[in-house]
């Protein structure tokens, strides 16, 4: 049967949440929300008060976590001075989830490429968690939506050396490329587990460039907006996304295929959907 993925073209604040509550699934307990801070620079990142009704409406905490790469997040005090300046802490309680270690680890005991998923430790203060990503190109992983988010997006600075090097983090930019993006795959699958399946992603198409909003030098966007999307299944959300790419008229998006082809990025949908924690099959329901 699938996965049901909800899609608007309507890109508001108001119709994250209506299409949230389209899903009707409620998330138990205290609930992270995974947002990505942008990088100091970017112009492409989705802004605090576009989230701020649908944060509010399931009272959630922001979360977030180091990057392992020099700029304006890869230390705890960086980061803070960063998620001011952009005005999270300021619309929302604010979690910096690897902000003191030691980190959490997740088992993967069945992995292929990894056996552990080093995530931020007050991961373990959470009981679900709402994962609200900007769906745009990548330099790495060729495109970067659900499951990036909930891999790459929760593992701790050390964690994200873990995934990026295929459990070498002195591999960090040298490992084998499609390693990397099961072992992306992999670490996401844990945090599916980890919550068991208590998640709701929401996928927003709009600023798309080729680059992440991990860059401080990105690319303009490429392409026309083209909606909102969400779903409890991160492997159909993203496949959906892609789809939605290929399948539109606006010639700009040659640009996108070609960085998410010339990084083979549908292979951290293809491993995820062997995982079995997710379908590529899904029906879309736009409202």
């Amino acid at each position: 049967m699938g996965a049901t993925v909800y899609f608007t073209r309507e890109i508001t604040p108001e119709k994250v949440l209506e299409l949230y509550n389209l899903v009707g699934k409620a998330l138990p307990g205290k609930v992270a929300v995974k947002v990505h801070s942008g990088e100091k620079g970017n112009q492409n990142f989705i802004r605090p008060d576009f989230w701020k009704p649908m944060i509010d409406a399931v009272g959630g905490t922001v979360v977030e976590c180091n990057t392992a790469y020099p700029g304006a997040r890869n230390t705890t005090k960086r980061h803070r001075k960063l998620l001011t300046s952009h005005g999270w802490d300021t619309s929302f309680p604010v979690d910096l989830l690897d902000a003191e270690g030691p980190d959490l680890e997740l088992e993967i005991p069945n992995g292929k490429v990894i056996h552990k998923n080093y995530v931020g430790k007050d991961m373990a203060a959470y009981d679900s968690m709402l994962v609200l990503s900007h769906f745009k190109g990548h330099p790495m992983g060729g495109y970067g939506g659900a499951l990036k988010q909930i891999s790459i997006g929760v593992a701790s600075s050390y964690g994200k050396a873990y995934i990026h090097g295929a459990g070498n983090p002195k591999k960090i930019w040298t490992s084998d490329h499609d390693s990397f993006l099961e072992a992306m795959a992999e670490a996401a699958g844990s945090v599916v587990e980890y919550f068991h399946g208590n998640l709701v992603y929401v996928n927003v198409m709009k600023n798309m460039s080729v680059d992440c909003d991990c860059c401080s030098i990105a690319k303009n966007p490429c392409m026309a907006d083209i909606g909102i999307l969400v779903s409890t299944d991160p492997v159909a959300i993203d496949q959906a996304c892609v789809d939605l790419v290929y399948t539109s008229s606006d010639p700009g998006k040659e640009k996108l295929v070609e960085r998410i082809e010339s990084r083979n990025g549908i292979h951290t949908i293809e491993a995820a959907a062997a995982l079995g924690y997710g379908s590529r099959e899904y029906t879309l329901v736009e409202a």
